[in-house]
């Protein structure tokens, strides 16, 4: 598979990078984690201006469409920078499945104001104990005008200021894609705080009214919807994975090589310099199956055991380059105004989000296992 990346691609990302390094020195990372969304709206709005919210949004619709590919590229960016901007639950996983499989009506409405910044359209697509938001226990009942949706979604991002929440429930055999306003009656949310510091919100809803012209889809095309969207969200923190270990990498190799011990740079130790050639292995290939995924999903081709594949490498890659960054740094590691805890914390946060790595290796065998036996017999 050829990987050779436009200059159109090429020109966006150095973009990506040029407003994201304006944007997230040490001191303005202090401030913003002082707020409890830890949303930088200023950055958000320079991304906006810029036309990177939209990337994957077409050009009738007030983005650039470059696609997929583009978009998760800039999640490697923010991931790098460790950029406090809700790329993945707005841009991939709301408008991403809005721009794919919503009516025309719902995309001239929604997505020219997402890719110009004036509103947030986020996504709750995690359950109590189940991650998996084409087999929701959240259910729906329809009535006139619309649809009746009780249930709880877990961790939902910029839940407080979205204008809506992409959620899915059971309608009987059916399952239902709607968009739920978090200012309607019957909705609660209820702080709760992650990993990163961050604070998300269980969304609550309780006999919930939706009406019909925030229905994206129902029946087996809503099915498809969601599967899409977990699969491009999976891809997009393996891709916003590649950007946090390539840099916790980096940030360890320019230590190791300024410390001295014995009167010797840390970096001419060979236990030292073997673990920093480990990370640089593991991201290198995490970027590869990364990379293969998000060009299956753009191109809209198969991408079931890539993105798993994908998915795997990121908590496993996450996990090993963070605590050999720790190991190599020693006490500085985690001194939490040294940077790399940042890249500690969120990398911790992306390996267990959307499925663990050996949860997912599970399922991985299980279909590959099921194909075989299909096959034998």
């Amino acid at each position: 598979m050829d990987f050779t990346i436009s200059e159109e691609l090429k020109s966006a990302q150095q973009l990506a990078q040029q407003i994201l390094g304006d944007f997230t020195s040490v001191d303005q990372l202090k401030v913003i984690e002082k707020q409890a969304e830890r949303m930088d709206t200023a950055l958000w709005r320079a991304l906006a201006e810029a036309g990177l919210l939209g990337l994957d949004i077409p050009e009738g619709n007030g983005g650039i469409g470059l696609g997929f590919y583009s978009l998760t590229m800039l999640c490697e960016e923010v991931g790098r920078t460790v950029a406090s901007v809700p790329v993945i639950p707005v841009l991939v996983s709301a408008a991403g499945t809005l721009r794919r499989f919503g009516s025309d009506a719902q995309k001239d409405h929604w997505l020219s104001a997402i890719a110009s910044g004036a509103t947030l359209v986020t996504a709750a697509l995690e359950e109590y104990n189940n991650d998996d938001p084409s087999m929701p226990g959240s259910s729906a009942q329809k009535m006139d005008g619309g649809y009746s949706i009780s249930g709880t979604k877990i961790c939902v991002s910029q839940a407080q200021s979205a204008a809506r929440i992409l959620v899915s429930a059971r309608a009987g055999d059916d399952l239902v894609v709607a968009l739920v306003d978090p200012r309607a009656a019957g909705v609660t949310l209820n702080a709760q705080l992650v990993t990163t510091g961050e604070t998300r919100h269980e969304l609550v809803m309780n006999k919930v009214q939706v009406p019909t012209a925030d229905i994206i889809v129902t029946g087996r095309e809503a099915t498809e919807a969601m599967e899409w969207a977990l699969q491009a969200t999976r891809t997009a923190l393996s891709a916003m994975a590649v950007g946090v270990c390539d840099k916790m990498m980096r940030i360890t190799g320019s230590y190791t090589s300024e410390r001295e011990q014995f009167g010797r740079a840390l970096a001419t130790f060979q236990a030292v310099s073997h673990r920093v050639a480990d990370c640089y292995k593991d991201v290198e290939c995490l970027r590869l199956v990364t990379q293969q995924a998000a060009s299956l999903l753009d191109q809209g081709r198969p991408a079931d055991e890539a993105v798993l594949m994908a998915k795997i490498w990121c908590g496993d890659v996450t996990h090993r380059v963070s605590q050999a960054s720790q190991h190599c740094h020693g006490g500085t590691g985690v001194d939490r105004d040294y940077v790399l805890f940042r890249y500690c914390e969120l990398a911790r946060q992306i390996e267990l989000t959307a499925g663990s790595s050996a949860r997912l290796m599970g399922e991985l065998g299980q279909d590959i296992c099921a194909e075989y036996l299909a096959k034998a017999g």
